[in-house]
């Protein structure tokens, strides 16, 4: 790599945790012509966006809007403006990024129980009613999809617990949204966070958020600014105004990041959210099946299991970082384990585009002549 290098990345099929290929639509998206940020044609996009994204959380939230940063800045968003110091918080960690969630929780000067359980398995709602009981918590933290274990986490009873207890529930939904059903109002959510780059298919960059009632009526009673500027929902609500108030300046928002989402929501939405749930299901059973024919089979027990993320156990005797590196020569990204996961397993994503049939056929052929070589 020289300095001033031209730009020619090399094509891959992304099959691992995160980024997946976006459809060829949303990439010709980002390459339309950029307007003002308090364009007229640009703030009617914003206002059709926010509904978009509203039908993909299955909400009414009026305060639903993608974050301008990855989906890391949507969750610290949740946190930094519903945490206050001192503030008592339930955080469930089921794998690596529940422990994410404890960290921003603590920085933001909660006062931390956690509850966790093995890599794999999930949090019931007997163990959470305890612990909010005991603590007398006024917010539950929880990741829906856990990336790093391929588990997910139901949060409907969370939720009830949260309101039997006049208690937040806040959620990572990262992996999920997009490739499974996220439901916010059905399930009784105050906030939750996802990306752009997962299962809604679109490049990394923007980080979505829908904030209920009851999370804003926290808000309005904070006794103190939270400690952001860039990420303080009564500032950048400002901006992301419904159509009938006047809009204020907050930052210069990313045009072209935002036609993509736009244009990936919009290929959600005709798709419909029924059918492409039913096709990432698809796809992971499609998978599952192909694996058991090579004797292989997924660390995550079956009634866990995501079907946008699926962590595979690496067969005895098998190099992790060799077989992942013959695979990316040839143009095909898987991921590998975190923590205590690491070297014993791989990380298949299907997600988006990537939910499809034939590409998981793809893969697992070029798996099946790598892991030959592998043993020989």
């Amino acid at each position: 790599m020289s300095l001033g290098m031209s730009l020619d990345p090399p094509e891959r099929l992304l099959m691992g945790p995160g980024p997946s290929n976006p459809d060829p639509l949303v990439t010709e998206a980002l390459a339309k012509p950029i307007v003002g940020h308090l364009d007229p044609y640009f703030l009617e996009l914003m206002d059709d966006t926010m509904e978009l994204l509203r039908r993909l959380f299955e909400t009414r939230n009026p305060h639903t809007i993608p974050m301008s940063g990855t989906g890391s800045s949507a969750i610290e968003t949740m946190i930094l403006n519903l945490v206050e110091p001192g503030d008592r918080w339930v955080v469930g960690v089921i794998g690596y990024f529940g422990e994410r969630l404890v960290e921003m929780a603590r920085r933001a000067g909660a006062a931390v129980t956690v509850l966790d359980v093995p890599p794999g398995e999930v949090i019931s709602p007997d163990d959470m009613r305890r612990a909010v009981s005991r603590t007398r918590a006024v917010g539950i933290a929880m990741v829906h999809a856990e990336t790093s274990t391929g588990a997910c986490q139901p949060l409907d009873g969370i939720a009830r617990i949260a309101r039997e207890h006049d208690a937040l529930i806040i959620a990572d939904c990262v992996t999920s949204l997009g490739g499974m059903e996220v439901n916010v109002d059905g399930w009784g959510l105050d906030a939750a966070a996802s990306c752009s780059q997962k299962c809604v298919g679109a490049p990394p960059g923007m980080g979505p958020v829908t904030l209920g009632e009851r999370a804003m009526a926290a808000i309005a009673r904070r006794r103190q600014k939270p400690a952001t500027w860039y990420f303080d929902l009564n500032l950048v609500f400002e901006y992301w105004a419904d159509g009938s108030r006047q809009r204020a300046f907050h930052h210069t928002a990313p045009i072209s990041s935002i036609y993509g989402f736009h244009e990936a929501l919009r290929l959600i939405d005709r798709e419909g959210l029924e059918a492409r749930f039913k096709r990432h299901r698809a796809a992971h059973e499609h998978l599952v099946e192909r694996l058991a024919g090579l004797g292989m089979e997924l660390f995550t027990p079956a009634r866990h299991r995501l079907p946008m993320l699926n962590v595979v156990r690496i067969p005895d005797g098998v190099d992790d970082v060799r077989v992942r590196a013959a695979l990316l020569r040839q143009g095909i990204e898987i991921g590998g384990g975190f923590g205590p996961l690491k070297g014993k397993v791989w990380r298949i994503g299907l997600m988006g585009v990537n939910a499809d049939l034939e590409r998981v056929d793809l893969l697992v052929d070029a798996l099946e002549e790598h892991l030959k070589a592998a043993r020989r």
